[in-house]
């Protein structure tokens, strides 16, 4: 919307002081919650009634309050007249609650997830996951903040009193049409806002503030600071505390991606400062760049003009007041320490290529995949055994770089474009982490423990909103292999569980580990084939699961392809 455009562009030119206090989400406390996901209205420009969606509102949802160890009810109603999911971004929890695309939530129904908090102290976030309507449901409005404390976070010397000096940062970007109205799927969000809140300011005492800052744009990448390059203390990435406190003056966070920030206002009673992003130091091939691609001829479809776009801009006005009466006046010296996983102790190496589908100059506007292929609901396309520790190498072969999610787990990165030399944003524990273009890759490692699963998978995929949507997203199972090996003492292959239930997986698990299953086909009794499967070259291995979603009980045969042999099972759906 070129009206709007020009307005925020005006608004970045002059440096308007904040003119809407900052929303601050309403809280709801443990452990029993309930989320009514509905349709609303909200008023974000005067005078005119936007359709939005939230969670126990109009837009956004309540933050919510755990304590690791906390065994959580969660009743989600679905209200929005039509099917929708909710994810809890970040927590390791069971696929049957993970809230990812093949757990879907009715019209009219709610959806009773029961887990037990297993996280260490964080920040991390729920939004909606339906498979292709992804962008939609969270551009409208449905996204809340979750955090966790724990003894360690609580006893650290951080300010941690919600709304006073430890505040929800949720910053998106969106476009509006002529009528206000918010469109998804577009490259021309030219509407900045935080927590819902257009051009923001925020009370802050002057002492010790906590930042939590969530990227819940769809697409846009921010390279965040303080006015006039002032220093910041990094405390947290996505997965919780780092080992001690890093001085700095920028951190950038792809969409999905959470850090926390401590601000040194001791002093400052009176003064005002911004919450910015430094847009102009972006390199070509990141959203939000000058230039989207890596070549400036690239070409994405209304990403100009937008003043957001490799430049520099304010995010959120910081007056700072007088401090509360128990102030934190210090930054705490140190955390808890940080166990690096090695690399030599690891079960398994796996590689993923992040591809646009068609190359040249207009691959932007294009959809991408991952190891060749897109989502499809009915395959799946990793399977782990429980309690493996990988090392997943992801390269990204296109022009703009990509935040690679994964569901269950966090990670820690092992390199950047092949050196080990990590910034200090890419330490600690992640979920998120955006791979640069044009080759780039990162490296991390990370162990599958706790939760196997025979019917419902996990996902990793990328997490613009809009590419996730297009099929830029894989689906993995983790499974038990534990009590499976004592019966590999004849055959050349096992298939469990046989019996299987219907809607469900089966996996064939090889016995000769350096084989690979290339493709399999599943045949009924009358010799016909009723399903056949190439596995892409990077997902083979010795273990893969099967959907048995679409087929009818009875008995059938599977033929195994592997690079040795063609080996022949047979199973019965109940």
């Amino acid at each position: 919307m070129r009206i709007i455009a020009l307005n925020i562009l005006i608004l970045f030119v002059f440096r308007l002081p904040g003119q809407n206090p900052l929303h601050i989400p309403p809280t709801l406390q443990g452990p029993q919650f309930q989320l009514n996901l509905q349709n609303g209205q909200h008023e974000f420009f005067p005078g005119h009634m936007t359709a939005t969606m939230g969670a126990n509102g109009n837009i956004l949802g309540p933050t919510l309050i755990m304590n690791t160890g906390d065994s959580v009810d969660i009743r989600v109603t679905n209200h929005l007249g039509q099917p929708t999911t909710l994810h809890w971004h970040g927590m390791h929890v069971s696929a049957a609650n993970d809230g990812g695309p093949h757990t879907v939530i009715a019209p009219g129904t709610t959806w009773n997830p029961r887990f037990l908090v297993m996280n260490r102290a964080s920040t991390m976030w729920y939004h909606p996951h339906l498979d292709e309507f992804t962008d939609e449901h969270v551009s409208k409005g449905i996204a809340g903040m979750i955090i966790i404390h724990d003894s360690v976070e609580l006893n650290a010397g951080l300010p941690h009193t919600y709304g006073v000096d430890d505040f929800p940062i949720i910053v998106q970007t969106k476009d509006f049409d002529n009528n206000y109205q918010i469109v998804h799927h577009s490259n021309q969000d030219d509407v900045l806002m935080v927590n819902a809140t257009i051009d923001p300011y925020l009370d802050v005492p002057a002492q010790i503030v906590r930042l939590r800052l969530l990227n819940g744009s769809s697409q846009r990448v921010f390279n965040f600071g303080l006015t006039n390059n002032r220093p910041f203390y990094l405390i947290a990435t996505d997965g919780g505390l780092l080992e001690a406190p890093q001085q700095l003056t920028r951190v950038m966070l792809s969409p999905g991606e959470r850090a926390e920030i401590l601000l040194d206002l001791n002093n400052m009673q009176g003064q005002t400062l911004y919450l910015m992003s430094y847009a102009s130091e972006l390199g070509n091939g990141i959203y939000g760049a000058a230039a989207p691609g890596m070549n400036p001829n690239m070409t994405l479809d209304n990403y100009y003009p937008n003043p957001m776009n490799g430049n520099d801009f304010n995010i959120l006005q910081l007056n700072v007041t007088a401090p509360t009466s128990q102030p934190v006046t210090g930054i705490p010296a140190s955390f808890e320490p940080i166990i690096p996983l090695q690399e030599t102790d690891a079960d398994e190496f796996r590689n993923f290529t992040l591809s646009p589908v068609t190359m040249g100059f207009n691959q932007l506007n294009g959809d991408f995949t991952i190891n060749g292929v897109s989502f499809d609901m009915n395959v799946i396309n990793v399977t782990v055994p429980l309690n493996n520790l990988e090392v997943w190498t992801i390269t990204n072969q296109s022009a703009i770089a990509h935040p690679f999610h994964i569901h269950d787990i966090t990670f820690q990165i092992l390199s950047i474009n092949g050196s080990a030399q990590i910034p200090p944003n890419a330490r600690g524990w992640h979920d998120t982490y955006l791979v640069p273009p044009g080759g780039g890759s990162i490296k991390i490692i990370t162990r599958f423990e706790d939760f196997a699963d025979d019917t419902i998978p996990y996902m990793y995929h990328c997490h613009m909103l809009n590419h996730e949507d297009g099929g830029m997203m894989g689906a993995f199972t983790v499974v038990d292999t534990s009590t499976k090996i004592d019966k590999m003492t004849s055959g050349a292959a096992l298939i469990y569980p046989n019996p299987v239930l219907s809607n469900t997986y089966l996996t064939v698990q090889l016995k000769n580990k350096s084989d690979l299953i290339k493709a399999y086909t599943v045949l009924n009794q009358r010799g016909q084939i009723v399903y056949h499967h190439n596995i892409h070259e990077n997902e083979q291995n010795y273990l893969y699961s099967f959907p048995v979603f679409e087929l009818a009980e009875g008995t059938y045969i599977v033929k195994i392809y592997t690079g040795k042999s063609v080996i022949t099972k047979s199973f019965i759906i109940q």
